[in-house]
């Protein structure tokens, strides 16, 4: 097999290491890479969401199978653009990935199909998010509808914070034309997971599950990024809850999108909170999580590539995947400004050092090489150090011996990850 991956991050890093290791690949291209990816694939120097260009390359290189990793290219309709030109593509078409691309619609799909998830009010006006704060009664979430990069989410607990999100998406307008329209969502307790399955339109098979951390800085506190860490498996997942979420979110959304004409077929992500009363959706996304992939990939054992290739023919041949039964942690490392407007230029040392620690492995992300070779950052979240082990506990300690081991100006990273996971089971007992 000839596979594509869309992408420059380390999550498309990790897909491009799972390739590597499934049977009967013979040649791993991506568009555009990165330095990381490098070492693994070629890299075209062609962005991936210049739709046209990419379904060239993969009609010129003879490819069998394009993966997506991140979201812009599905909501542009990558999917549909190499359906009419016979491609297969992993992922789902324009009018299915309107999951993630409007969070509105999501949220209406929720309710036409009895799938469990926060009460809400759609906001359009300064005035009419003041109203729906204030009806569903405070905290509350303000969510920008369109893609944000994972940032256009902001808690709302006091008059003071409902003043401040007003500001930025309706005066401020930081999330452009994403915060035309804003979800204003009642505010969950419990524990937030992330549950990924992969479909081909109505066979679902379950991804291993993850623990993923959005928040800044320690303690869960700061503005929300793209993701500053996971570990896999959740370990906060009661027994049974996995096959509940499976039963009432996944199956019910890739029937109801079928329902409804809109055929998904890909990876469907949905973003949870375990409250008292069950899971809820908090998101969706119509793709591999970022970093969540980085753990998860690391413990699979099994041929994703032709898991892809059959799940966009439309004819899963598997009801799972095997995972080796270890626990995996990956630290994101970030550049100083990360998330606003992030360092960039700085040298990079100390990845191949870090790479030499046994269950060790860093992924790339925000890097590019200069002519002369040198390694430096070049945007907010820098790498995806990961650790493996055979308890989570374990686990972290590889994965943040790896992070001490590199080093750039201005590098930040949350010390605390996985540390409530471990404070609620108790981190001596837990095995994968």
């Amino acid at each position: 097999m000839r596979v594509l991956v869309l992408g420059s991050g380390a999550r498309e890093h990790a897909v491009v290491h799972a390739l590597r290791r499934s049977e009967g690949v013979s040649e791993v291209y991506a568009a555009p890479g990165n330095p990381g990816i490098a070492r693994a694939a070629d890299c075209l120097p062609v962005a991936a969401d210049d739709l046209p260009s990419v379904a060239e390359a993969a009609a010129d290189l003879k490819v069998d199978v394009t993966i997506v990793g991140p979201e812009l290219p599905l909501a542009l309709g990558i999917g549909d653009e190499f359906a009419r030109r016979g491609l297969r593509l992993f992922g789902p078409r324009r009018d299915a990935a309107m999951l993630e691309s409007s969070k509105v619609f999501a949220k209406d799909f929720c309710r036409r199909h009895g799938i469990p998830t926060a009460d809400s009010r759609c906001a359009r006006s300064a005035d009419e998010a003041a109203a729906a704060a204030r009806e569903l009664g405070l905290p509350v979430v303000f969510k920008a509808d369109g893609l944000a990069s994972g940032k256009g989410v902001l808690m709302v607990r006091s008059e003071d914070e409902l003043a401040q999100a007003i500001e930025v998406f309706f005066v401020q307008r930081r999330f452009g034309d994403a915060g035309d329209k804003v979800l204003v969502e009642e505010c969950l307790s419990g524990e937030e997971v992330s549950y990924m399955a992969i479909t081909d339109g109505t066979r679902v098979v379950p991804i291993a599950t993850s623990h993923d951390y959005k928040r800044a800085h320690e303690g869960d506190q700061g503005p929300n990024t793209g993701g500053m860490g996971a570990h896999s498996p959740a370990l906060v997942i009661p027994p049974g809850t996995s096959r509940l979420i499976l039963n009432s979110v996944v199956r019910p959304a890739v029937a109801g999108m079928a329902a409804e004409g809109r055929e998904y077929r890909g990876v469907l992500y949905a973003g949870l909170m375990m409250t008292a009363a069950g899971p809820r959706v908090l998101e969706f996304n119509c793709r591999l999580g970022d970093p969540e992939t980085q753990a998860i990939f690391l413990r699979l054992d099994d041929n994703f590539a032709a898991v892809a290739r059959d799940a966009a023919d439309g004819a899963l041949q598997t009801a799972s995947m095997q995972w080796r039964k270890e626990a995996v942690a990956c630290i994101v490392v970030a550049a100083e400004g990360y998330p606003g407007s992030p360092r960039r230029g700085d040298q990079i040392t100390g990845v191949d050092d870090a790479m030499a620690l046994a269950g060790v492995t860093v992924y790339h992300a925000g890097t590019k090489l200069r002519e002369d070779g040198t390694l430096v950052t070049a945007g907010g979240r820098v790498l995806s150090v990961c650790g493996r082990g055979s308890t989570l506990d374990e686990a972290l300690g590889t994965a943040y011996a790896g992070v001490e081991r590199i080093d750039f100006t201005g590098k930040w990273y949350r010390p605390d990850i996985g540390r409530d996971t471990l404070e609620s089971l108790g981190a001596s007992a837990e095995r994968a």
